[in-house]
């Protein structure tokens, strides 16, 4: 191995902990910044102060986690399999697209705050009401993305599937598809962190009673009592969901696109010895 390969593997190595140190960086300030000005807790808890209070009322939030893991992965699950399958249908009925793509950008552009209320109303169950809203926020992320990479394959290759007489659906399965998974994959790291915003919003709505009720739920019971440090240890397990659904999603891309793609091959230059 060449220096020139030691020292670009070292500072890929430093630059992949980076965040991590920044992190804690944030934490200590933050900590700091309370025992030194004296702030009361329930202004602006410690990070301590926090994590003495998840780990204190960890029986209740994470029944509410779990709770809202559920509509959250539930909602992105569906986002997707409707995406994928409502685009590919799409591109085989230009008419189809031109009758429910309207309703799809109608969803999209109506704040989900004014929708929720409306499907707690009409829909008797609780959990389906919040999955709906999750999902409704999710859903044309993908949708889009995976429409507009459909629509970005190679125009050669399709002259060319097209002379040798494939089928549309041979086209969609061996062309089309393939061609869309990079753009498929973006919509997916925007849908993740968009259906735990649409699972929230929803139960924010939903308000804090009945036995139904996620994280949103016991923030709001929280900020009635004025329990500061528990609303922030139910946001931090937020935090914590957001951050999983992102790792899982960049793990996703590495691992459908890493070997051929540029996006992921840019982000992992030891790999090929750059």
């Amino acid at each position: 191995m060449s220096r020139s390969d030691s020292s670009a593997q070292r500072s890929s190595g430093a630059s992949r902990w980076m965040p991590l140190w920044s992190l804690w960086g944030w934490l200590l300030a933050w900590e700091a910044l309370v025992r030194l000005a004296d702030i009361p807790h329930y202004t602006l808890p410690a990070p301590s102060l926090v994590l003495q209070t998840l780990f204190a009322h960890f029986g209740s939030l994470a029944a509410s986690w779990w709770f809202t893991l559920k509509i959250t992965l539930g909602a992105l699950s569906l986002a997707v399999m409707g995406g994928v399958l409502i685009a590919s249908v799409f591109t085989l009925s230009a008419r189809l697209e031109a009758v429910v793509l309207p309703l799809a950008v109608v969803l999209q552009v109506t704040p989900i705050v004014a929708i929720a209320p409306l499907m707690l109303i009409y829909i008797d169950s609780t959990t389906a009401a919040l999955l709906l809203c999750a999902w409704i926020v999710a859903f044309f992320p993908i949708l889009s993305n995976t429409l507009m990479g459909l629509r970005a394959a190679d125009p050669l290759l399709l002259d060319l599937f097209r002379l040798c007489r494939a089928t549309r659906t041979q086209r969609l399965h061996l062309l089309l598809l393939p061609s869309a998974l990079p753009y498929f994959v973006a919509g997916l790291k925007v849908s993740g962190g968009l259906s735990l915003i649409g699972a929230v919003t929803a139960e924010m709505v939903a308000g804090a009673a009945g036995h139904e009720t996620g994280l949103a739920s016991r923030i709001l019971e929280a900020s009635f009592r004025t329990e500061t440090p528990k609303m922030f240890a139910a946001l931090l397990l937020l935090v914590l969901t957001g951050l999983m659904i992102h790792a899982a999603s960049n793990a996703l891309s590495r691992r459908l696109l890493v070997r051929w793609h540029a996006s992921e091959q840019a982000q992992a230059p030891s790999r090929f010895g750059l």
